[in-house]
Parts: C-alpha cells; structure tokens; sequence
C-alpha cells in the first residue's frame, strides 16, 4: 500500500476523471474481503454504498482492516482512509487525525455528497476499535 504522501503526490498532478480513476485503483487495491465477513454487524452506517469495514486484531497488536463497498469510488474513499490508519497500533490510531490526512484530496470539493457522506461514519468505525484495544 503506498503511504498517504505518495497517494496525495499523484493526486494533486490529475483533475477530474483521473482522480476518479485513481480512487478507483485504490479500491482495487484493496486485500479482497471473504463475503462471509461483509454483514450487518461489518456494514458502516450512514453511506450511500453499502461499505464493509472488518477489524482484525494481529499478534504484534497492531490493527488491521478488512474493507470493501459495492461502489467503485467508494471502495477507493475507504482505501485512502484505511492508508492513514492500516497495520497501526491502536494508540497511534487514536493520535491520527485522520479528517488532517484527507483534508489536501478536498474530497467534498471533488466529489458529490452521496459519495462522501459516510466518511465520518467510516472513521468513526475505526477510532472505535481502535479505542476499545488501546
């Protein structure tokens, strides 16, 4: 996975369709999420996609999460999100300011409500795991 920097590097070279397109490939990018796991107890709320966020707690203690949606550019917001979080311990997460991080891709300029209005919910998600281990 390429860190934030380089993603936001890319970024800010495109405009328009190519920022799609690159979110897309973000959300290709993804490690595959078994069907088994994307249920209702997995499935953030308050997004216009349906959007799977599966926390997995590894040996060294570090988070790491399992994600998926049924809309393209969705699976590429969750997969810049889980870029500034993924493989962390969960004090480190806590410390994220996650919102900072995804503020220069200015993605409720760029992209239209309905695609960016479960952002919150889905970091939410996160910094609630995160708070449960730490």
């Amino acid at each position: 996975m390429q860190s934030i920097d380089d993603i936001r590097d890319d970024y800010d070279f495109l405009d328009g369709d190519d920022r799609y397109r690159l979110l897309i490939d973000l959300g290709r990018q993804l490690e595959p999420m078994p069907d088994a796991l994307k249920t209702d107890a997995t499935l953030v709320r308050g997004c216009s996609a349906s959007v799977w966020v599966y926390p997995q707690t590894r040996d060294d203690g570090t988070l790491h999460f399992l994600a998926d949606s049924n809309a393209a550019i969705t699976k590429g917001i969750i997969a810049l999100v889980l870029t500034t979080v993924q493989d962390r311990d969960p004090a480190a997460i806590l410390a994220t300011d996650v919102d900072a991080a995804l503020a220069p891709f200015d993605l409720r300029n760029q992209l239209s409500s309905n695609r960016t209005q479960g952002i919150p919910n889905m970091i939410a998600l996160i910094r609630e795991t995160a708070g449960r281990l730490a």
